[in-house]
């Protein structure tokens, strides 16, 4: 896609990308933002603009319409807005621009699918069947107990692994990210278990990354991904992604009572809303449960 050729475009690009990593935006945030934007300049620059300040709501609207009708899905269409409205905004701060043309970009309407939670069945098989590889089990367990993200879970150290100061309760210790705060999560026996049998078995290295390779190098997202992937497959349990171990720890800890303000915590929520939409779902599944024992 790299087409911009217009060199002021891609200086301004370039340095909203770096002031994305000064700020410690995740990675994956920061490649997503990055293409994101490289494709709203190379469309101003085939709309014939020279220069962002001569941007206008107008031409953005242009720009959102252009994605809608090149078959860009409402989410693709809405995360574009985003990355475009932070790219504007950032503008607007560094003095690049006087206004942000983008403050009013509005989003697509579409409807959110609810989140995916594995049943008993499911999380047990996919333990089951990760239970051959010892690291991989690992990383299942630990998933699937404490509800952490899969970036935080990479970027986990030795360290990271902690005791309360009474030496009773074992914890990891999750590193502030961007404009998510540290945080810490309780590692229940099941998890540390599985945690202690795989670094027992865990190669030297000189890197104290917890989730390294054969060779001693940091496990990477990707692989990570692509491990559970696969296992998701050999256990038969359909339209699943790593995320749905994260939606499985929310789901089952709300059922079981512990408040929405804990449970956020423990997850790392900006915000009690985004953890408050679980409710509902956790709400028609006891339904579910009552009428199928009422059968």
């Amino acid at each position: 896609m790299s087409e911009i050729k217009n060199p002021t475009f891609e200086e301004r690009r370039n340095a909203f990308i770096e002031d994305l990593k000064a700020k410690g935006r995740a990675e994956s945030t920061i490649i997503a933002y990055a293409k994101d934007i490289e494709q709203l300049l190379n469309f101003l620059s085939k709309e014939g603009l020279s220069s962002l300040e001569d941007v206008q709501a107008e031409l953005l609207e242009k720009y959102k319409q252009n994605l809608q009708d090149n078959n860009y899905t409402p989410k693709s269409v809405s995360r574009k807005i985003n990355s475009t409205r932070t790219f504007f905004k950032y503008l607007l701060e560094t003095g690049v621009t006087k206004d942000n043309p983008a403050e009013k970009l509005a989003h697509p309407r579409f409807k959110t699918k609810p989140p995916r939670v594995l049943t008993e069945m499911e999380y047990r098989a996919l333990r089951d069947v990760s239970r051959v590889d010892i690291r991989l089990y690992s990383i299942v367990e630990i998933l699937l107990q404490t509800g952490i993200r899969i970036g935080e879970l990479a970027a986990l150290t030795l360290d990271d692994v902690r005791k309360s100061k009474n030496g009773k309760i074992d914890f990891l210790y999750i590193k502030a990210v961007g404009s998510h705060p540290a945080r810490k999560v309780p590692l229940n026996k099941s998890a540390k278990k599985a945690l202690d049998e795989y670094i027992k078995i865990r190669p030297e290295t000189e890197d104290d990354t917890i989730f390294i390779t054969k060779n001693g190098r940091p496990l990477l997202v990707r692989n990570i991904r692509t491990a559970i992937d696969k296992s998701f497959e050999k256990a038969g349990i359909k339209n699943a992604k790593v995320n749905d171990l994260r939606n499985t720890f929310i789901a089952h800890h709300l059922a079981n009572g512990v408040s929405l303000v804990t449970v956020s915590k423990l997850v790392g929520h900006k915000r009690l809303s985004t953890t408050e939409k679980y409710l509902n779902l956790v709400k028609m599944q006891k339904e579910e449960d009552k009428s199928l024992k009422m059968l």
